[in-house]
């Protein structure tokens, strides 16, 4: 399907996945509508989807958790550009700790934003797109939620992103399966969990570990992210994972779960807390939005190779483990 002049929401569009998103539609010539807390850092967003082939942008800063605002975002992207073709639930954020030490304050305020705020915006973007048909009857569009790995693997330190992660894959199929009974064919949901991705995301967290949260290697780019977007917007799929070792880690739950969740354990802890460098609690971003024009990128090149092996490695146990239990399993049917 050509995306030239579709209309395209993208939440979280201050920075990191969000930004990449609303620039690699504005060069396919999409009007993009970008919404986030940061009104400065959208305008920078603006500024650089509007030099791609003279795409359109508006600017509408929205809270997500604010349902009456996330309401006025679908009704200023249909009164500027006349419907919405795709709606990306992107914004996110972030609290580590040990499940005991994160202040309940925050732990609300991660399940509001990750969770509620794609609520919000779900329910928006389908009441625009079931007017997008004929008659308004069955509509036409494509509903995007970012979710993560950690949405098929949980990992320690970040309880409540991992639970509001879980959540978006649940809410994804929940949509999928309500618009199945109602006969609905034009309107796709589509969910995409990335693996570690370099953007601000860790910078911004808010962290009671003591320790500085860094990315967990391997890292992959924003923009590989954005463009498994653009490809489900052309061609809708229930469920994409972006990056090979977040594939690899999927397949793991789904062979040997426990095996899985060891993994992502020992991975955690030692490649997402920084052992050296200590760091003083704080909410992060997650009541008052960083200062600042934003950024795509969180400069955290290089962290590959090292994680690579080691979930290769971890792979091979997770399928040797399923072949041996197979093994075991016809032994004893045939004995």
């Amino acid at each position: 399907m050509g995306l030239r002049n579709q209309v395209v929401v993208v939440t979280g569009a201050s920075g990191g996945i969000g930004r990449a998103t609303a620039e690699a539609f504005a060069r396919k010539g999409c009007a993009v509508v970008l919404a986030a807390r940061r009104e400065e850092a959208l305008e920078a967003t603006a500024q650089e989807c509007t030099r791609h082939r003279g795409a359109r942008a508006l600017v509408v800063p929205t809270d997500m958790t604010d349902a009456k605002a996330v309401d006025d975002l679908a009704r200023r992207a249909v009164e500027e550009f006349g419907r919405i073709d795709v709606w990306v639930n992107n914004a996110a954020v972030n609290a580590f700790g040990r499940f005991e030490d994160v202040p309940l304050e925050d732990f609300r305020r991660v399940l509001d934003v990750n969770v509620m705020g794609y609520v919000h915006g779900a329910r928006a973007a389908l009441r625009a797109m079931r007017e997008n048909g004929p008659g308004g009857r069955n509509g036409t569009g494509t509903l995007i939620n970012i979710s993560s790995i950690v949405g098929a693997v949980s990992q320690p330190y970040s309880h409540p992103y991992s639970m509001s992660k879980h959540a978006v894959q649940g809410l994804g199929q929940s949509l999928r399966q309500q618009l199945r009974v109602e006969g609905t064919k034009g309107i796709h949901v589509c969910t995409v969990m990335p693996a570690t991705i370099d953007t601000p995301h860790f910078e911004h967290a808010a962290n009671y570990t003591g320790r500085k949260v860094v990315a967990m290697p391997p890292v992959y780019s924003p923009e590989r992210v954005a463009k498994a977007v653009v490809d489900l917007a052309r061609h809708p799929r229930r469920e994409v994972v972006v990056g090979p070792a977040g594939r690899a880690l999927v397949r793991q739950s789904r062979m040997a779960p426990g095996l899985a969740e060891r993994a992502m354990a020992r991975q955690t802890d030692k490649g997402h807390l920084d052992h050296d460098e200590e760091a003083p609690a704080t909410h992060g971003a997650l009541h008052v939005p960083a200062p600042g024009e934003g950024a795509v990128h969180g400069g955290w090149h290089g962290r590959r190779r090292t994680a690579m092996r080691r979930t290769a490695t971890v792979a091979a146990l997770a399928g040797a483990a399923v072949t041996a239990g197979r093994r075991m399993s016809r032994g004893a049917t045939a004995a």
